[in-house]
């Protein structure tokens, strides 16, 4: 099945390249700069090699933007599609003659934390170039020198980051997977729910790069489908432990069963849970599970 999966992944490669060069046909537009690569890859889906490619497929996006009161700008996208795209996100580096090494720190940072909020497992690239078109300009300007960045690099100002992802699965029956998701949110300090059943519902909620390690966790294991229906960033001006704590609206992580009368005690009640997201202030979520009005 990785085979599968892997050449489900390479063709969406594929289809994305095709739509890029139909779009920009023109190379100062955009280029594929290892051919070699996209070959293999080409050679890979029509099945003729088992081998996975070696290199990933590496390619230039230029994009030209209007900077007030000055003629356009261009930036370019120095891209590389990691051979598991687009179940993790493509590398991007963002350049131009007119950014500082603060400046371009700063909105390839940007750019990477809009990617992962907006698309885990899509294809993002015409996204990613839409974004940049949209905002690189103003890093131009930007002055950082509030950021405390070095010259050797960028030295993050104390910014914790406070996360709730919300997580839909097809189903949770397997009592292993349950055990997993009770195991890791305590080791990680996430707390939240973990609703089994069909569908499945998880929430976790603590330190960004917790909630982070937990979902790498998770995806690996097998499902039916699994994704993180809604996510939630709150940036803490220096927080420590205590603002972390203040932001939860679960005081642990456990497992919920809103069970329906008779229902063979695998289909959950979904007005219970309506009613228990509602007790925390979280009822808006409902809507973005079931695509309903919870009442």
């Amino acid at each position: 099945t990785t085979k599968m999966a892997n050449q489900e992944e390479a063709e969406v490669q594929i289809s994305e390249l095709d739509l890029l060069s139909s779009m920009f046909p023109y190379e100062e537009e955009f280029t594929v700069t290892d051919q070699l690569a996209l070959a293999e890859l080409k050679h890979y889906v029509e099945n003729e090699s088992a081998e996975v490619p070696s290199s990933k497929v590496q390619f230039i996006l230029n994009v030209k933007t209007e900077v007030p009161n000055a003629s356009k700008v261009q930036f370019s996208m120095a891209c590389a599609l990691p051979f598991k795209y687009p179940t993790v996100l493509p590398e991007i580096t963002v350049r131009s003659s007119l950014l500082s090494r603060s400046q371009q720190i700063l909105l390839n940072s940007d750019l990477k934390t809009y990617l992962t909020q907006n698309f885990s497992g899509e294809p993002c690239m015409l996204s990613a170039r839409e974004w940049v078109k949209d905002h690189a300009a103003a890093y131009i300007d930007k002055d950082l020198s509030s950021f405390s960045m070095t010259a050797s690099g960028a030295t993050q100002s104390e910014v914790t980051t406070f996360t709730r992802l919300w997580i839909y699965s097809h189903h949770i029956y397997n009592k292993q997977k349950r055990k997993n998701i009770i195991d890791w949110a305590k080791e990680l300090s996430l707390s939240g729910f973990c609703m089994p059943g069909k569908p499945g519902v998880v929430c976790v909620e603590g330190s960004q790069s917790s909630c982070e390690e937990f979902w790498s966790r998770i995806r690996r294991l097998t499902w039916k489908r699994i994704l993180i229906r809604h996510r939630e960033d709150v940036s803490l001006e220096g927080g420590g432990h205590a603002e972390i704590q203040k932001q939860r609206k679960f005081p642990t992580l456990e497992e919920k069963c809103f069970d329906a009368h008779g229902a063979r005690g695998n289909h959950m009640d979904l007005g219970q849970l309506y009613h228990f997201l509602e007790e925390k202030g979280c009822a808006d979520i409902f809507q973005m599970y079931f695509g309903v009005e919870g009442h």
